[in-house]
């Protein structure tokens, strides 16, 4: 293993890094170099991943560190949005609160039921992501350089509401109706 196999976790870092100058700027409303950030941040997690996979070098800090990366991201922006008043609070809230339920939820399973060593993201949170990524892309376009239909902001508001709640449901769902087949396999192996 060479130490460029560290190249995409080194990457990683620096988009967590990357939310200090993010967020001084969208505090400073110099929103124009904050979409700058933030796409570069986008071109960095692409890129990490594509040098992961294309190379091998995925590893368990990589798969720790990458989520990680793009949940600080949306944090950040979503709760600047929302005491700037540009997006609405209660969007914050949802989103806070769903991740809050999985991270307990994961937790919980991880230490009461069976470990996990890596949990895959569903395609209903890959796409919540997806979306909430690009509605902090087109907020910082529309504050800088390009007007945005207020339209199109509102339908990608709600659409990341419906993501937001639906894959939190899933998570929910899913690991629950996991535990309860696990538990059922404890349960009839304690009886054997």
């Amino acid at each position: 293993m060479t130490w460029l196999s560290y190249l995409p976790n080194a990457i990683t870092i620096g988009r967590i890094l990357a939310m200090i100058p993010l967020v001084w700027f969208m505090l400073e409303k110099q929103y124009e170099y904050a979409l700058y950030v933030a796409l570069a941040a986008g071109f960095s997690d692409v890129l990490d991943g594509f040098l992961a996979r294309k190379f091998g070098w995925e590893n368990w800090l990589g798969g720790v560190l990458d989520p990680l990366a793009d949940k600080f991201m949306m944090l950040c922006c979503f709760l600047v949005f929302a005491v700037q008043g540009i997006a609405p609070h209660w969007l914050l809230i949802l989103i806070l609160a769903r991740d809050v339920v999985i991270i307990t939820g994961a937790t919980f399973y991880h230490f009461t039921i069976v470990k996990v060593d890596k949990a895959k993201p569903s395609i209903v949170s890959k796409l919540n992501t997806a979306f909430q990524i690009l509605l902090i892309l087109v907020l910082l376009a529309h504050l800088s350089v390009y007007q945005v239909e207020s339209f199109i902001i509102k339908a990608l508001i709600y659409l990341v509401t419906f993501l937001t709640i639906a894959s939190g449901f899933h998570y929910i769902y899913f690991w629950g109706k996991k535990a309860i087949v696990e538990h059922e396999k404890q349960m009839q192996n304690k009886g054997e």
